[in-house]
């Protein structure tokens, strides 16, 4: 680590703590050419599969973008900011836990439908209704029998 004051080379850890719920180590450091005392934080670097698209483009997975989507599904719905966040997290636990470098967004598509089904059934029909590009009526009503079924059996 550099130190930030002089730029030299050598620095040495004098404390380390857990912080953020233990996902996220703090370190005080000390610079051994200035003497100086500075503060980093150390996080585990997740790297996501990139995401293959209908047309065969590739672009990174983007969590903003993923976020956008199904919070426009869940407007005005009563799911809480921590629900959505706790099944983003699944979902990428489950997309990562693929160990594969690209993954079909048909397949993430397919995982954000399933988790919003637990949130709330409205926002997964919102959601399908888009993602699978309903063409009327009938196609709703056949999605709503699907998850009558479902939620039966």
């Amino acid at each position: 680590m550099h130190c930030p004051f002089c730029g030299a080379h050598d620095t040495k850890v004098t404390d380390s703590r857990l912080v953020t719920e233990g996902n996220q180590v703090r370190r005080r450091r000390e610079c051994l050419s200035c003497s100086e005392r500075f503060t980093t934080y150390e996080t585990v670097e997740l790297v996501m599969p990139r995401l293959i698209k209908q047309d065969g483009s590739r672009e990174p997975f983007d969590e903003d973008k993923l976020r956008g989507g199904m919070l426009r599904a869940l407007e005005k719905r009563p799911v809480s900011m921590e629900q959505v966040e706790e099944a983003i997290s699944r979902l990428k636990h489950r997309v990562r836990a693929r160990g594969e470098r690209e993954v079909e967004s048909l397949l993430v598509g397919e995982m954000v439908m399933h988790e919003l089904k637990k949130l709330d059934e409205v926002a997964y029909i919102r959601f399908a209704s888009v993602y699978r590009q309903f063409k009327d009526l009938n196609e709703f009503r056949e999605e709503i029998d699907r998850l009558k079924q479902d939620s039966e059996s």
